[in-house]
């Protein structure tokens, strides 16, 4: 069962998953720190690369399934145009209104 985006316990969080659905980088990049990283099943990868080539260049959307960790974890069906559609994980590190850094891969 899905868990309507509206929904979503944290709401840096769910801004960012409105942003990734949206396709709407701008809004996306604003809810991050100027240092923001990311890392994508278990590998540290360039996060401007990565949002273009696996989000906003590709049709990303996500559809959340279960939050834990204060809305800080996701289980998420998401999608692309280049790798179709997996069950992955998202996990948030929020710092003053703006994500520091997020993980995801494969769950």
């Amino acid at each position: 069962m899905t868990i309507a985006t509206a929904k979503l316990s944290d709401p840096i969080v769910r801004r960012v998953v409105e942003a990734i659905n949206a396709h709407d980088r701008t809004a996306f990049l604003g809810l991050l720190t100027s240092d923001a990283t990311m890392s994508d099943d278990g590998s540290d990868r360039n996060l401007q690369e990565w949002i273009d080539r696996e989000i906003f260049d590709a049709g990303g959307r996500m559809d959340v399934q279960r939050e834990s960790d204060g809305g800080h974890t996701l289980l998420a069906r998401f999608r692309n145009d280049t790798w179709g559609e997996m069950s992955t994980v998202w996990r948030f590190d929020v710092e003053d209104g703006h994500v520091r850094r997020f993980e995801t891969g494969q769950a």
